[in-house]
């Protein structure tokens, strides 16, 4: 069973940062209401990772269906911008709301990966003030992470794994409204 979730947010590369930071924020808000704490990844790309945890309970089905529903939740709030669709052609000037990385078997890139792109950008697990304090992908990278773990005093992602969320009757009832 699945215990932890990624919203992952994909824009076109087109798009203005602000704009990817603001589809965050927008997903944290949709998660909170429902009840769940989120934490925020940059990817080492040119987009977001808006995770939650969950206790292990739920069904592979029920939560991706939880996730989709999370998803089109912020693509009806502004279709203009966003997209549930992973088809390229529906995804020009949009940013694609990726909920597929949560079916069984599915993968994310892992915390304080290196990815394989110039500039060696790191996926860096960073706080909610740090994104709205104007975090940017080309902040993190593998030089720059030795000196952020150097000097952090707290892992921005320390409680992920211990914080125990359920998705109840009543998280169900509020995505069906």
């Amino acid at each position: 069973k699945p215990d932890s979730a990624v919203i992952d947010l994909d824009p076109d590369e087109a798009l203005p940062w602000k704009s990817v930071v603001r589809a965050a924020f927008e997903v944290r808000a949709v998660l909170e209401d429902l009840g769940l704490k989120s934490w925020v990844k940059m990817t080492g790309g040119k987009g977001l990772h808006v995770c939650f945890p969950i206790v292990r309970r739920t069904s592979w089905d029920d939560f991706k269906e939880l996730t989709r529903s999370v998803a089109l939740t912020i693509v009806a709030s502004d279709p203009k911008r966003y997209t549930a669709n992973m088809a390229k052609a529906q995804r020009k000037g949009k940013i694609f709301i990726d909920y597929l990385r949560n079916g069984r078997g599915a993968t994310a890139v892992a915390p304080y990966s290196t990815r394989a792109r110039v500039g060696a950008p790191v996926a860096a697990p960073i706080t909610w003030d740090e994104l709205a304090g104007g975090a940017h992908p080309r902040d993190f990278d593998l030089r720059s992470m030795m000196n952020r773990l150097d000097s952090q005093k707290v892992d921005p992602w320390a409680d992920f794994l211990t914080t125990k969320q359920s998705i109840t009757q009543a998280t169900w009832k509020k995505i069906a409204a």
